[in-house]
């Protein structure tokens, strides 16, 4: 019998907690499940603690040389075969009842996408953190391309949409040839998400929390590096190019590749400081002013604000 959701799990040295993941993957009530984990050439134990796992609901595909992210999913979409696919990264986890609540807005609404509110875990942060505010989530109900593209500017007071993690509906995605953009590290489900959207997906978002993102010791050094900003913006111009926007998402879309251009001096302008470069750093700072403004702001607000996960805005 054919799965409701192929859960896909990209993974990369992760030994200690991928086992975790397959198994809150298998724990979801009232729906059938597939849990598709694909190694992205690991050189730990990878392979062996999913190998361990005897359900044969979990099918483990070996990649023989690293892509990343985007094209470990590519691998997972390739073999998945329920009717919805849900991306689960290999740190994190679900709440059980997420996936039934998630297909059951699916089905009742015909939509396409279906986003949730993500829970924070870890010391950091305290018990029943939540990402997003429910309240400002369960006003969007639908999420159309302009307002999730003014959703994901970088230094925004607000709250990255990019980030969320989808359901979508597998034959809208093959319909449309979907896929994520291997070349980014970082923002690959933005893309995905913008990409459907484009293509006229449904997308439905669900204020309640149900994926799970858990932070590790040292995780708050994984803020935006200059290299991830260029291949954010180059991924931009593809979309841009590949997409009709109307005037709205066309506007949004000005004031996002402005965001991004902006981190990317003020990323360039602090590595001029870190590197005692006085000189490179004044020339940063005279080609995009507004970069030397982020350096008023406390250090834990400039990282939360660059954090790839989006920002920690309200505990339930």
């Amino acid at each position: 019998m054919q799965p409701d959701v192929s859960i896909i799990i990209a993974a990369y040295n992760a030994e200690d907690t991928v086992a975790r993941a397959v198994r809150t993957a298998l724990k979801q009530d009232g729906v059938k499940v597939e849990v598709i984990v694909v190694d992205d050439a690991s050189v730990d134990d990878t392979p062996d603690s999913v190998s361990r796992i005897d359900d044969e609901r979990v099918h483990l595909i070996r990649l023989a040389e690293n892509g990343g992210p985007g094209a470990a999913r590519n691998a997972g979409l390739d073999a998945a075969t329920g009717r919805y696919v849900a991306v689960l990264d290999s740190d994190d986890t679900m709440h059980p009842e997420r996936m039934a609540r998630l297909v059951a807005r699916a089905d009742r609404e015909q939509a396409d996408i279906v986003v949730d509110n993500i829970e924070i875990a870890g010391d950091a942060a305290p018990r029943g953190t939540l990402m997003f505010p429910p309240d400002s989530l369960g006003k969007l109900g639908k999420l159309d391309l302009a307002a999730f593209i003014a959703g994901n500017r970088m230094f925004d007071r607000g709250y990255s949409l990019g980030y969320m993690k989808p359901m979508l509906r597998r034959d809208f995605v093959e319909t449309h040839g979907l896929s994520y953009d291997i070349s980014l590290r970082i923002g690959e489900d933005y893309i995905l998400i913008a990409s459907a959207l484009a293509a006229g997906a449904l997308c439905v978002v669900e204020p309640q929390p149900g994926y799970v993102y858990h932070i590790r010791d040292g995780s708050i050094s994984r803020v935006l590096e200059q290299r991830h900003v260029a291949a954010m913006l180059r991924a931009d111009e593809v979309f841009v190019a590949n997409h009709h926007l109307d005037d709205r998402a066309r506007q949004a879309q000005a004031r996002r590749k402005r965001s991004l251009e902006e981190a990317a001096s003020f990323l360039r302008l602090v590595d001029d400081i870190k590197a005692k470069a006085p000189m490179r750093a004044l020339r940063t700072a005279l080609h995009d002013p507004r970069a030397v403004l982020h350096l008023k702001m406390p250090i834990m607000a400039r990282v939360r604000r660059l954090l790839p996960k989006g920002r920690l805005l309200e505990s339930r």
